[in-house]
């Protein structure tokens, strides 16, 4: 056999495991993160619902300073699209405000263009643990197609660990 033989079977044989792999890992993950923050329910909550206030404490949006931004319903209640188109670390896509349940919950769903397509869930909910306090708790929830899903558990410790910080800067404008 000739060296590029080798070197082509070498790769045929890495695709093939790694879509066998892919076939046997899950297609699913949800990533939640909580943060307890000193101020009313009701600061937070009202808050948390307008997604504009995201540009302020969302690590994700702060990538990219000079990222379009478009705007298409009311802030703060279901139907309103942030939409955003961003260098390479932001990317493309939109966040819709799906359901806000007042003092409860905020649900938004991502539609994701690039860098890569994608859609996924991602609600706050909050609830008053004293009259000066809130517990605040992110989630993100999406599902992968194969072969992409071998790249959950990266995806999982990534999310995790920008939600705690997203959630820090939440936490600093909240409690001023």
């Amino acid at each position: 056999m000739t060296t590029l033989t080798i070197i082509l079977l070498v790769i045929a044989g890495i695709i093939v495991l790694l879509l066998l792999v892919a076939l046997f890992t899950r297609k699913s993950y949800i990533v939640q993160q909580d943060m307890i923050i000193n101020a009313p329910l009701q600061k937070v909550f009202d808050y948390l619902k307008h997604l504009k206030n995201q540009d302020h404490f969302n690590k994700w949006i702060m990538v990219d300073p000079a990222m379009k931004k478009n705007f298409k319903g009311t802030d703060g209640t279901p139907g309103f699209i942030y939409a955003w188109n961003g260098n390479k670390k932001a990317g493309a896509g939109e966040l819709e405000l799906t359901a806000v349940r007042e003092r409860q919950s905020i649900e938004t769903e991502i539609r994701f263009i690039r860098p890569f397509a994608g859609i996924a869930k991602a609600d706050f909910t909050t609830v008053s643990l004293s009259e000066n306090q809130t517990k605040v708790t992110w989630s993100n929830a999406s599902k992968m197609k194969i072969p992409m899903n071998i790249m959950i558990s990266m995806i999982e410790k990534m999310l995790a660990k920008d939600m705690v910080e997203s959630l820090n800067n939440l936490k600093v404008i909240l409690e001023k």
